[in-house]
């Protein structure tokens, strides 16, 4: 994998295949936030517009320590089940997030070509270990303390929305959607949108999905295990059928998927303005897990 810069001082350098890691172990934050689960509190239903950013303390304070446990909780109820659990929480896995990448990441980053933004970075990992290899990364997150942790992994990272102006506009080879990221906004068809006009002719949308059958649209908060949390912000959920769908309506065609881990992935390509119905072939990848 290589790529050139984009408007950002990157070091410019071919990528050597990164190696693979061994699969991880259910991370202690998972295990100690579903011990907590039942402590919490539930909450009224509270409505935010879509497209509301969000930045909460108990977040930044995990990103600064690397552990959780944190929660997402959902504060607007659908009819159906989510798999939130029965107190409407959803742990966050944020040891796995500051750690290195694992074998199922990897398997995202051997499929990274030219220059790569990571949208909804966190605390960088991505980032920091296609910066390793040479390759010109750039991440973006709402979160200071995220772009800071990414930074002092040796990553590059701005404190952006993903609809702010960003460097490097319509010439990225390749963009992130990791760990859940689908949902930035609450909005997927017009995130999707907007990372159409970020992405280069020919470049690629890597993107992760939930690991259910879901597609929902949410008010959410982060929370810690004393109660502590941010204020509300929209998000969605949305697995793979449902991420497809959204892709479509926004102008994307799947060309490849795999799931490594548990965890599902898809590989989007623009569907060219000449051919608004082509269809480019599923290409099945291996599997990594």
């Amino acid at each position: 994998m290589s790529g050139t810069a984009v408007g950002v001082d990157f070091a410019v350098a071919e990528r050597p295949e990164p190696a693979m890691a061994e699969p991880r172990a259910e991370s202690p934050t998972v295990v100690m936030a579903r011990n907590h689960m039942s402590t919490l509190p539930a909450h009224p239903t509270l409505p935010v517009a879509p497209g509301t950013p969000w930045i909460n303390d108990p977040y930044a304070h995990a990103l600064r320590t690397g552990r959780g446990p944190l929660f997402l909780r959902r504060l607007s109820h659908p009819d159906r089940p989510d798999g939130f659990g029965e107190e409407h929480v959803l742990p966050l896995d944020v040891e796995r997030w500051c750690a290195p990448p694992d074998a199922a990441d990897t398997s995202v980053l051997r499929r990274c070509t030219g220059s790569v933004l990571d949208v909804g970075c966190g605390p960088g990992r991505m980032v920091a270990a296609l910066a390793a290899s040479g390759v010109p990364a750039l991440g973006v997150d709402l979160s200071g303390d995220a772009v800071k942790r990414t930074r002092r992994s040796g990553g590059a990272a701005v404190q952006r929305s993903a609809f702010d102006r960003l460097p490097g506009e319509g010439r990225w080879g390749t963009v992130l959607l990791m760990d859940g990221n689908i949902g930035i906004g609450g909005d997927p068809v017009a995130l999707l949108r907007r990372l159409g006009e970020l992405i280069a002719p020919g470049g690629l949308l890597l993107a992760e999905a939930a690991p259910l059958d879901v597609d929902e649209r949410l008010t959410v908060r982060v929370e810690d295990s004393h109660g502590h949390h941010g204020r509300p912000f929209p998000w969605a959920r949305l697995g793979t059928a449902a991420l497809l769908n959204a892709a479509d309506s926004a102008g994307w065609i799947l060309t490849g998927r795999w799931t490594a881990d548990g965890r599902p992935f898809v590989e989007l390509r623009r569907r060219r303005a000449n051919h608004p119905g082509a269809q480019s072939p599923i290409i099945e990848r291996p599997h990594y897990s």
